[in-house]
This record gives C-alpha cells, sequence and structure tokens, in this order.
C-alpha cells in the first residue's frame, strides 16, 4: 500500500514576513525584520551565568561574517566552510554568514578526533574552518590530513557580556583547564566579525548581493551522517531541502506555535540536523527563543536553564527525557511554562512518554527523520496524534513500505520505509554508488523497517541492520527495549543479537540500573516472558554502569556489538 498525503507541499513563504524565503540564509533577515529587539538566542551555563544576542544582531553580525568569508579570505560561491562549535552564540552568527555568503556549510561535530576531522574535511574539500578554541588542539593531525587555508578560533564565550564571558575564561583556563595552546595561524572569531563590519561601512557592500544569483536547488549543507554503517558520507542539502522542510513543519504544528512568544531548549547539538533545521532554522523563523546549552551532560547542567527561563517547548531523544523524569529537581518541580515537547533521533520509548506525560501534563509528540531528509519526515501533531507512532507522513511526502525484493508489503506488515518528497538530498558528496544503492527510482531507502495502521499512523519496528535473526524468527530490538524500559527498575536498555549455534542469534540485553534493588536476571526474563513471545526473550542480560551513546544521547548498539566482538563472546 502506497500512503500519500493528498495536498500540494506547504509553501517555503513564511508565516510571519510577506517577502518569500529562497535561502536558509534568508530567515535571519525575515526573523531580523518581524522581530528586531527581541532576544533570539541566550546561552545558559550549567551554573546560570549566560548571554544573549537579539534577531537584529543575528541579522548583522551574520552580514558581518559574509562579508568577511568573502571580501578577506576571498571565497567564492560554492566553497565549504566547517563548522565545528558547540551550542552557543558563535553558532547561529556563523552558519547564518556562511548561507548568506553563498557559501556551503559543513558541520562537524567538536567532539571528533584529528584524524576524523582531517578525514571529513579532506571529503568535503573545505577551505577555512571556524573551530572552538577547546579542542584546537586537533588541528595539526586533522591538518596532516587535509591542510586547510583559513582557521578561525571561536569561544565559548563568544558575545557573553564582558565580565560574564571574562569569568567563564578564568574557569576554563584555570580550572578546568580546558583551553590548550593554539600552535597554528589563526583568525579570532570576534576579529573576524570586526573587519567584516568594517568592509561594510567603508564600502557600501551588501551581504544580500553574494546570493542574488544563487538557485534554491543550490548546495547549503553538507551534512555528514553518523557512519553507522562504515565511512561517513555527506549528505548533500539544498536550501530547497531545508526552506521546505521548515515550511512543511510548520504545517503540522499548525497553530501551536505562537509567533514571537515562544521559548525553546536547545540541548540538542545545532550541527545535529534534527536540532539545526527545527531549532535553529524553524524556531528562529518563528521568533522563539532559543536557550542554548553548550553541554547538556550531566543531566543536572539544565536545572538553571529551567530554572531562570520560561521555557515553553523542548526538542530531545528518548534518553534526554529519560533523563529529566529520573531527575528529583525536574520531577519533583517541573516547568510550569512547558506547552510541547517533540522527540526524534531516535525511538521513543512509551514508558518514557507517559512518565514525562505523568510528570509534565504534557505529550510528547514523536516524529521520524533522517539527515538525508532534511531530516523531517513524518510527525505526530497534536491534531493528529497517536502515542507509540511516528505519526503520518508531512505534506508532499510519499512513503511506501518495501521488502526485501522491493514490492509494496499488507498494510500491517514490516516493510522497508522508503520516502519520497521535496525534502530528499540530492545525493551524496562525491559517492555515486552509495547514492544509487540509497536512491532508487527517486525513493530514498531508509534502512529502517516499519508498519503501518489503517489510519496512515506508522511505527518505526527498528533498523534493518539492527534486525535479530533467532532460529529464522525475526527479533527487532527497539520492541525487546520497550518492553525492558517498562521494568519499573530498569533505567536504561540496549539489545543486540550475539551468535547463538544452530540458532543462528540469541537476543542479548545490556541494562542499567534504576537503583540497587534493581531486579536480577531471571526476574527481568520473568518480566519479558509475560510481554514477549519465547524466542524474543534475551538469552544473556548484562549489567552496566552506563551505555555507549553519540553525540545526541542516541544508544550506540554498535559500540556494543564491537566490544562483545573484540572479547570474542
Amino acid at each position: 500500500m502506497s500512503i500519500s498525503n493528498a495536498g500540494p507541499v506547504a509553501q517555503a513563504g513564511p508565516a510571519n514576513d510577506a517577502q518569500p524565503i529562497r535561502l536558509i540564509g534568508d530567515i535571519a533577515a525575515c526573523a531580523a525584520r518581524t522581530f528586531g529587539a527581541k532576544t533570539a538566542y541566550s546561552i545558559v551555563m550549567p551554573n546560570g551565568m549566560y548571554g544573549k544576542l537579539s534577531f537584529a544582531a543575528i541579522d548583522v553580525l551574520s552580514d558581518d561574517f559574509a562579508v568577511y568569508l568573502r571580501e578577506e579570505l576571498a571565497l567564492k560561491t560554492g566553497d565549504r566552510v566547517a563548522l565545528q562549535v558547540p551550542n552557543g552564540l558563535a553558532f547561529p552568527i556563523a552558519a547564518f554568514g556562511i548561507a548568506k555568503a553563498g557559501l556551503v556549510l559543513v558541520n562537524t561535530n567538536p567532539l571528533y578526533t584529528g584524524a576524523e576531522m582531517g578525514r571529513q574535511f579532506a571529503d568535503a574539500g573545505i577551505r577555512a574552518l571556524v573551530i572552538v578554541d577547546m579542542f584546537a588542539d586537533k588541528l595539526d593531525e586533522a591538518c596532516a590530513i587535509h591542510p586547510i587555508e583559513h582557521v578561525i578560533i571561536a569561544a565559548v564565550s563568544e558575545k557573553m557580556p564582558r565580565m560574564v564571558g571574562g569569568v567563564v575564561r578564568l574557569v576554563q583556563r584555570y580550572w578546568d583547564r580546558s583551553l590548550p595552546p593554539i600552535t597554528r595561524p589563526h583568525h579570532l572569531f570576534a576579529d573576524t566579525l570586526a573587519r567584516g563590519a568594517s568592509i561594510r561601512a567603508n564600502r557600501g557592500i551588501r551581504a544580500g548581493d553574494y546570493t542574488r544569483n544563487v538557485s534554491p536547488d543550490a548546495l547549503a549543507v553538507l551534512q555528514y551522517t553518523g557512519g553507522t554503517t562504515g565511512v561517513a558520507k555527506g549528505a548533500m542539502l539544498s536550501h530547497a531541502n531545508l526552506v521546505t522542510n521548515v515550511a512543511q513543519a510548520e504545517s503540522c504544528f499548525g497553530g501551536e506555535i505562537r509567533p514571537g512568544e515562544e521559548v525553546v531548549l536547545t540541548a540538542l547539538p545545532l550541527y545535529h540536523i534534527f536540532a539545526f533545521t527545527a531549532n535553529m532554522l524553524l524556531f528562529h523563523k518563528w521568533g522563539a527563543q532559543n536557550i542554548l546549552i553548550p553541554n547538556p551532560r550531566p543531566i543536572s547542567n539544565l536545572k538553571r536553564a529551567f530554572e531562570n527561563h520560561a521555557i515553553t517547548w523542548m526538542t530531545g531523544v528518548n534518553t534526554l527525557f529519560n533523563a529529566l523524569t529520573n531527575e528529583f529537581w525536574f520531577a519533583e518541580d517541573p516547568p510550569r511554562s512547558l506547552r510541547g515537547a517533540v522527540a526524534g533521533g531516535m525511538a521513543l520509548q512509551a514508558s518514557v512518554a507517559e512518565r514525562f506525560k505523568a510528570v509534565t501534563g504534557i505529550d510528547v509528540l514523536e516524529g521520524f527523520g533522517l539527515t538525508e531528509a532534511s531530516p523531517i519526515v513524518t510527525f505526530n501533531s497534536r491534531q493528529k496524534f497517536r502515542l507509540g507512532t511516528i505519526g503520518q507522513p508531512m505534506p508532499g511526502t510519499e512513503i511506501r513500505l518495501l521488502d526485501a525484493e522491493g514490492r509494496e508489503v499488507p498494510q500491517g506488515e514490516p516493510g522497508e520505509l522508503a520516502v519520497r518528497g521535496p525534502q530528499v538530498m540530492a545525493g551524496y558528496w562525491n559517492k555515486p554508488e552509495e547514492t544509487a544503492a540509497t536512491l532508487r527510482h527517486g525513493w530514498l531507502m531508509t534502512g529502517d523497517i516499519a508498519t503501518v495502521d489503517s489510519d496512515g499512523f506508522y511505527r518505526i519496528v527498528d533498523r534493518k541492520k539492527d534486525m535479530v535473526l533467532v532460529s529464522g524468527f525475526n527479533v527487532y530490538p527497539n520492541e525487546v527495549e520497550d518492553v525492558l524500559a517498562a521494568h519499573p527498575g530498569v533505567l536504561e536498555a540496549a539489545v543486540i543479537g550475539i551468535p547463538d549455534g544452530a540458532a543462528g542469534e540469541a537476543v542479548c540485553a545490556f541494562i542499567v540500573r534504576r537503583d540497587n534493588e534493581a531486579p536480577g536476571v531471571e526476574q527481568l526474563r520473568e518480566h519479558c516472558k509475560a510481554h514477549l513471545t519465547a524466542y524474543k526473550v534475551p538469552k544473556r542480560i548484562e549489567y552496566r554502569e552506563s551505555l555507549p551513546k553519540s553525540n545526541v544521547g542516541k544508544i550506540l548498539r554498535r559500540e556494543l556489538r564491537a566490544e562483545l566482538e573484540k572479547a570474542g563472546g
């Protein structure tokens, strides 16, 4: 069965400005005209110290940065610029500035090793890099793989008030000792903005001229996948992909977002495609104040943000919502201002969603997306909400569920989720074979197994590659993890397949206890037997202090598999 949302794709023009948005840099200009002096971004440190910038300031400063990149560094339309900074005021300035300059943004995880940086930079062919000073000691190793023409150093305290920023720098330098010496030639981010402003004033340059002839179909962002199936690949996302995905999301939210009034918690890193599109583009376009958390670990780092700001919306992954409900300060005094929560990035466990609602009174609206789709594919709106599902397709988005031979499966049967829509990437950067394997006849093969009910609500069963085959029967780790997580003594769970002789594979579960009174192995097996058929019950259960996670908090099953393989188990 083929499911398609009726009606045309939502237009990319903003609801808060008559001038249409063609390119992602236009979002900053549009929001500045409409919301001006309102606060656009606030960075909140764990101790509550903060800095903020208005929509007007973000627009002006990103213009300054665009001019610096084009005039001082002589970069040309289409050149790639990597941005490798955590959540902070430098991020939106640099990201919008790169877009306004007609350049291509390459989002890069600040936690990458020097070798990982070098490989990504070489693949993208970057000419310039904006990197946070805390990790500048990785530059030598990265540049040995790919020489970088221009290095720009930004600070976590960028654009904070002088006194506050000074205190943050003192703590970093003398207490945390997290500021390494920088040995390579570089420019300071603050100096680039000052120089760009000077050039603009003296030469009368308009940043908008750089993109006057740039097509919406031009490449805007190289967004690298996590490399879970091998070497990371750069998904080529155009301005049209991203702007349209924002418009699609707007139509699903309906009247839920109040222009100029929302305050959104941004604990997920902006260099991740979920937060980049949902927080930096969508909520910025609607005039929301982004509360930027540089590092959400430990989860107590969010406490002062909730205490000092009337947060109305938050985005997150399952582990973030789970961690919050297990924090005494959050559970005992939940934010009364919270109006909505959006989950993505990994499966939202029903038990976590139920606990979050019990604490806050808020339904977590789950959606589904992936890097290659800018990223949003489906969403649960309040008007069309079904717990335990990823919702329905975005406007103008078609979905098919296919078997191994590429045939559509009957309704209710699991199949690989294939997507077609205006938010789907053009392909992988310089990887024609991988592109051909992923984009087939205009359809994006996601690698996710899903089902659909008679009302058109989709459920993600699991990743195709994570499926466990027990004596010829398919076992989907998400289902087993959901059952385990529902036990009151389990804080987190991860499930993988392990070799098991004649059966082929067996189910192996890794458990993080909620407290010292957590159930033993046999108690957990009995719990599973009450909810699962026998072959799905974990044959092996191990207890851990913690589980490996990605930069956004997604549990990494591949690392658990690799660990067992290395140990010969």
